[in-house]
């Protein structure tokens, strides 16, 4: 158990198939109004859903399921090569409704956890995903609100690119430049955009343009 959360066990959790190991962070938002209904429905048998860790708004945290076990957080989804997410992940929800900021308490407890759980399992900042990267369509969280910005600055989620895209946008271009990044469920193009966006560039509207693909584009190195 991390130094920073409370042990509250959930039931809502099995083995790692065929020898997974944690390899990807998925962050959420409960998308509720209260954190201790939150806690509760994650600890409720009959819901069927858990996560490894929950951070309140005001930086409380709890540790619901011991990191080496398959919590049920992910769902149904896709990041590279990986399908069975939860055997391969370590879930982390947020208490937030979604339509508000992330605050600052929250945030900085999420930065210490992240950089332990990177630590200690020896994963990638890369592979620090939100539900919606993985799930596209099927789920929006952590939502347009999160500070994913904050986390690439720290070194706790993969650097967005920041090359020009074509002048004239291709959606199969596109598609393969998201693939390679990770994005590799299968949606629908439009699909596609909106979780890109959403992870990059949330107030984006309208048809694929140049500006969606500079994130994507793997940063170059320094001279």
């Amino acid at each position: 158990m991390t130094a920073t959360a409370l042990w509250h066990p959930s039931p809502n959790f099995t083995e790692r198939r065929n020898g997974a190991h944690p390899e990807l962070v998925v962050i959420h938002a409960t998308a509720m109004n209260r954190c201790e209904d939150a806690l509760a429905r994650l600890c409720e048998p009959a819901a069927e859903v858990s996560a490894h860790y929950l951070i309140s708004e005001s930086g409380a945290a709890w540790q619901l399921v011991d990191e080496q076990m398959r919590a049920w957080h992910a769902g149904a989804g896709r990041w590279g090569d990986v399908t069975d997410i939860n055997s391969h992940s370590i879930g982390i929800e947020l208490c937030n409704t979604m339509h508000h900021p992330f605050p600052e308490p929250q945030m900085a407890v999420l930065d210490g956890l992240l950089r332990d759980i990177l630590t200690r399992h020896s994963i990638q900042p890369g592979n620090v995903i939100a539900h919606s990267d993985m799930a596209p369509g099927r789920k929006s969280d952590p939502g347009a609100r999160f500070d994913w910005a904050r986390l690439e600055r720290l070194g706790l989620a993969g650097q967005r690119g920041s090359g020009a895209g074509p002048d004239a946008p291709d959606a199969q271009l596109f598609r393969k430049i998201a693939r390679a990044a990770g994005y590799t469920a299968d949606v629908s193009d439009a699909t596609l955009l909106q979780a890109v966006r959403l992870r990059y560039r949330p107030q984006a509207r309208g048809p694929l343009a140049p500006e969606d693909f500079a994130p994507l584009m793997p940063v170059a190195p320094r001279s």
